[in-house]
């Protein structure tokens, strides 16, 4: 097809099976090359998928690959970013831009000055289940948003992940692990946040690993892992966030939003699909049907294929590097807005997402 974009992957670890599943439901995307700093990964990875593996110079240096998809872990996201801007070429990371804002800003900047795009995780917001969340906001079946929950609470990833070190060094913790989908999709509900007010803790200095292979290894914990707070959009609504790895249990759903009215829950901003619930005031709970695309499965590379087709169509993508940079930005501010005992204002102002239609890309 020779409306096809040329898609180099760097990273082959635990979340690239999941772009390269979701690849096959975009026909826009051609896999080029699977890339990493450990070549024997990349070389399993690729034979994994039937695709060919190179060094990441050589992915960096083939005019075929016009976007690529940084898998890396957090720590080198920017410096990668960087390398690919440097290179010629767009850059789409994982989740979060940067572990800073300060480190993501130059980023940006590279890339604007060379009129390359860069595109970031989380995607999930432009799932079925989220975008008809949306289309329902802006047709005023909540009313005025007034408020709303967001809470991502568990005991830990080491009873999980394979390596799970990184979610406890510097650039990992509930937030900026979990914090990116929660957030983007109220960004996405929204728009964009203009202030918070952030409580942080750390209960544990270290952590036990109880996954395999690692189990029974102490990890030391560099980050807090206990965030909670508050955030006032620029429309006026004021959401309650938490997310932490040290609750053993509970009862709050992922999200839910509160209009003059009616009030909507809305799916977990984990996955793209889920069961929407809206209420009008003094009703009870009624579902409401997904009419949007990609609402049943994973479709965990589709910000990649909106920026394939924004190229083409020379539109604005959704899943940008400035809606990632607001969301950093967000979710950097908490540690500062607890130790100074005082709400901090956010200063960038990205544009909201443009909506999905209903048959998608």
């Amino acid at each position: 097809m020779q409306n096809t974009v040329g898609i180099g992957i760097i990273g082959c670890g635990t979340i690239s099976p999941a772009y390269l599943k979701a690849a096959k439901s975009f026909p826009i995307l051609d896999i080029r090359g699977l890339a990493d700093a450990n070549p024997e990964a990349a070389a399993r990875r690729a034979a994994e998928f039937g695709l060919q593996p190179m060094s990441v110079d050589a992915m960096l240096a083939d005019p075929g690959i016009e976007i690529v998809v940084n898998l890396t872990i957090p720590k080198v996201h920017v410096e990668v970013g960087m390398s690919v801007i440097a290179a010629g070429k767009h850059v789409h990371s994982e989740k979060p831009l940067g572990i800073t804002t300060a480190e993501a800003r130059p980023l940006l900047a590279a890339a604007a000055a060379r009129g390359l795009r860069v595109g970031c995780a989380p995607d999930t917001f432009l799932g079925g289940a989220h975008q008809t969340c949306r289309a329902l906001v802006d047709a005023g079946a909540i009313g005025t948003p007034v408020g709303g929950t967001a809470f991502f609470m568990c005991p830990g990833h080491e009873r999980w992940h394979p390596a799970p070190a990184f979610y406890y060094a510097e650039g990992g913790g509930p937030m900026l692990d979990m914090g990116p989908y929660y957030i983007t999709d109220l960004v996405n509900l929204l728009g964009p946040v203009a202030a918070v007010s952030g409580m942080t803790s750390m209960t544990r200095q270290t952590r036990t690993v109880t996954s395999q292979p690692l189990a029974g290894t102490t990890i030391p914990v560099e980050v807090t892992t206990h965030v909670a707070g508050t955030l006032r959009f620029a429309s006026g609504a004021i959401v309650s966030i938490a997310m932490s790895f040290d609750v053993p249990k509970h009862r709050h759903l992922p999200l839910e939003l509160y209009g003059t009215d009616g009030a909507l829950i809305v799916p977990d901003p984990n996955f793209f699909g889920g069961q929407i619930e809206h209420a009008e005031p003094g009703g009870e709970w009624q579902p409401v049907a997904t009419d949007h695309a990609y609402a049943d499965g994973n479709y965990r590379i589709i910000g990649v294929a909106d920026m394939a087709h924004a190229i083409r169509e020379s539109r604005p993508h959704r899943a940008s590097g400035d809606l990632a940079f607001h969301v950093l930005e967000v979710m950097e501010v908490f540690d500062r807005s607890s130790r100074a005992g005082a709400f901090v204002t956010i200063e960038s102002r990205p544009e909201r997402p443009a909506p999905l239609s209903i048959g998608g890309l």
